[in-house]
């Protein structure tokens, strides 16, 4: 039987007898088994036990990882505030992390700081800090003896200026000063003075010792001017404030002289002159003669020469006498009063006497003390005292002379004039000595022909005839240059040796130099005496010559050869020690049997006794007096090496060689030359390079 009666559903509702007809499946899943779950309940208190727990553990752990640190601040009372970092103090000490602090510093009379503090992990740490003080005021109040205040006195601390008295109050930092004060009129006041600072006030009087003295002046008869060091400071009687030092007192009255004393002042010690009685003043006389620079005398005494400026005493007769070589004494008899003012001329009377001047040429002029007289040959008048004479022609040298005429004696000047070639002329000197030690000799060479013919025994291709003219004399010196006077120039030469023999004997001839050796040595030469150089050298070369030069040089081929061959006579000789062949074993240091261990061509039968250099001068010197012109060592010549022709028909003048050219001409023979071709002066050589057998000697040109 169906029940319709009214059940509940799963909400708990009644459903009606409708709704229960028809039944709808829907998903179902069993819900999760039940668990056990604890509930907690928070109470008020638990609150308070957990705030509690952290107030204690807070500062706990602060206090175990906080480092001591102790502000060890200057001065002691200073106040520490930590303005950054947060730190508890306990007692003198903080508790600080590790980190970076401030704290700011202060205390009364100092200035306040602010300082970094750096804690680090040190238990226990120190930080000192140390204000600095503030000035200190100072105030300085200055005094005269009396105790007065002295305004304006310049006050000064170690030097520096701080302004003018009274100070006051003026801030100084702290520490020990040199307190200066200077007021004119008063003497320099100097102390050391503590400034304590930390703005406490200090007060200094200082007392000035005044830096005069009273000085009392009196005169008879008073009125004078008082002048200390040209300054006028009053008038007689009268009390006079004299700063401490040295004066030159002057007391001046008009018609009186003027009175003076040195005066030595100090500080504070007054000063009473005696009276002064001044003395009438004298008069002034201006003196003058005709003619001037007369010898003065007063009275005896020897005043100067006029014109004459002199003060003599007023109210007596005065002696003047003028006194002057050639004229008669003049006398004169003066009175001056004071302070009168007289000028006097005296024309002095000459003493004079007839001098006959006779002259040539006959047209020459005659000056006396620089005045023309009129023509030379003339009887003139002259005073008795020393003239200055003077003969003149134009192109002439001028004749002069001092000259003292004496009354009563027939006197005579006579003078020939000469000519300004004579006068050069005479002015030469013939021989002359070089810085270097050589003796030159002048000579004046004349027109011959170079070279030799092609007929002459021994002649070579280069010895080319020529003609020419020989103008300019020259000085040549009578040796070679040695090796002393070469090591002048060049200290550290050698001239090596041979066969085991020295040629390096103060007196052998230099050797082993080139042609520049000797061409620098010759500039050398000139550099000693001041004379102009005739070598062009640039960069260690010589690239020309100057030919106006007047310094030394070597000698042309042309004067080389000249001097070898002249007779003396106006010719020439085929050798240098005449036409004969061999020479002798006077004639000079030649390739002969001393040399014939070693040398292939020699001079038989003749013996030098020198197998290489011999001393200069030690064979007989030529018709000249030239030594060594053959023989010993053969010589450099200024003159490029060049050939020569036969064919011109002009003739050469003093000629020096070719410009230009590798190789230098070398003149003469020497100690390893033996043969008739080598001995005669025409032979010509040439080179470059140094040998142990070649030298050279040195020349110079007149008038250059």
């Amino acid at each position: 039987m169906q029940d319709n009666s009214y059940k509940p559903d799963h909400t708990g509702m009644i459903a009606s007898p409708d709704e229960i007809d028809s039944i709808t499946p829907v998903d179902f899943s069993p819900p999760p088994p039940p668990q056990n779950r604890i509930k907690l309940s928070l109470r008020w208190y638990h609150v308070v036990i957990v705030v509690g727990v952290l107030i204690v553990s807070v500062p706990a752990w602060f206090v175990l990882t906080a480092r001591s640190v102790f502000i060890d601040v200057s001065p002691a009372d200073a106040t520490v505030d930590v303005v950054s970092g947060f730190a508890v103090q306990v007692g003198p000490r903080y508790l600080m992390r590790s980190g970076d602090f401030q704290v700011q510093v202060s205390a009364p009379g100092y200035f306040e700081t602010l300082a970094d503090i750096p804690v680090g992990a040190e238990q226990a740490q120190t930080h000192p800090v140390e204000l600095v003080p503030r000035p200190g005021l100072v105030s300085v109040q200055v005094l005269d003896g009396e105790g007065m205040p002295l305004s304006g006195a310049r006050v000064l601390l170690d030097g520096v200026d701080l302004g003018l008295s009274p100070l006051q109050d003026v801030e100084v930092p702290p520490g020990t000063y040199n307190l200066q004060v200077q007021q004119q009129r008063y003497l320099d006041f100097t102390t050391t003075i503590d400034v304590a600072g930390r703005l406490q006030p200090q007060a200094h009087d200082v007392t000035l010792s005044p830096a005069w003295a009273n000085v009392r002046f009196t005169t008879v008869p008073a009125g004078a001017d008082i002048i200390a060091n040209g300054d006028v400071l009053g008038v007689t009687p009268a009390q006079i404030e004299l700063l401490q030092g040295a004066y030159e007192i002057t007391l001046k009255r008009s018609g009186y002289k003027a009175w003076q004393d040195d005066l030595q002042v100090s500080a504070g010690a007054d000063i009473n002159l005696a009276d002064v009685t001044l003395e009438a003043a004298d008069g002034l006389v201006f003196i003058r003669s005709v003619p001037g620079n007369a010898n003065v005398t007063i009275n005896g005494e020897f005043r100067g020469q006029t014109p004459l400026e002199v003060s003599l005493p007023p109210g007596q007769a005065h002696d003047v006498r003028l006194f002057r070589t050639g004229f008669n004494t003049a006398s004169r008899t003066i009175r001056t009063t004071a302070e009168e003012e007289q000028d006097i001329t005296v024309a002095l009377d000459p003493v004079t006497s007839l001098v006959r001047v006779i002259a040539e040429p006959a047209d020459a002029e005659l000056y006396v003390d620089g005045e023309l007289k009129g023509a030379a040959n003339q009887t003139i008048e002259l005073i008795a005292a020393t003239q200055r004479i003077e003969i003149r022609k134009e192109g002439f040298v001028a004749y002069a002379t001092n000259f003292t005429s004496r009354p009563g004696l027939d006197q005579e000047i006579r003078v020939q004039l000469k000519t300004e070639e004579q006068a050069r002329q005479e002015s030469i000197q013939p021989v002359i000595t070089s810085a270097g030690g050589q003796t030159l000799h002048l000579f004046n060479p004349y027109p011959y022909t170079m070279g030799s013919s092609r007929r002459e025994p021994g002649r070579r291709a280069n010895e080319t005839l020529r003609d020419v003219n020989m103008e300019k004399p020259f000085y040549l010196s009578l040796h070679p240059v040695t090796n002393e006077q070469f090591r002048r120039f060049r200290a550290d030469h050698a001239s090596g040796t041979l066969q085991g023999t020295s040629l390096d004997l103060p007196n052998q001839p230099v050797v082993q130099v080139n042609w520049l050796d000797a061409a620098l040595y010759a500039n050398w030469l000139s550099a000693q005496e001041s004379l102009t150089a005739f070598y062009v050298i640039e960069e260690g070369a010589v690239t020309g010559v100057n030919a106006d030069a007047n310094g030394y040089r070597l000698p042309t081929e042309a004067e080389w050869e000249w001097a070898a061959r002249a007779d003396g006579q106006g010719g020439t000789r085929r050798f240098p020690w005449g036409d004969t062949w061999p020479p002798g074993p006077e004639h000079g240091n030649f390739a002969d049997e001393s040399t014939a261990a070693f040398l292939g061509q020699y001079l038989r039968g003749v013996n030098d006794r020198y197998a290489g250099t011999s001393n200069v001068g030690s064979f007989a010197a030529n018709a000249l007096g030239l030594f060594d012109m053959a023989g010993n060592v053969s010589e450099w010549v200024h003159d490029v090496y060049g050939a020569v022709s036969g064919l011109s028909s002009v003739r050469e003048t003093d000629p020096i060689g070719p410009d230009e050219g590798r190789y230098r001409t070398i003149k003469g023979s020497s100690w390893a030359h033996g043969t008739m071709t080598e001995l005669r002066p025409s032979f010509r050589d040439f080179g470059e390079e140094p040998r142990n057998d070649l030298g050279f000697r040195v020349a110079r040109y007149l008038g250059n």
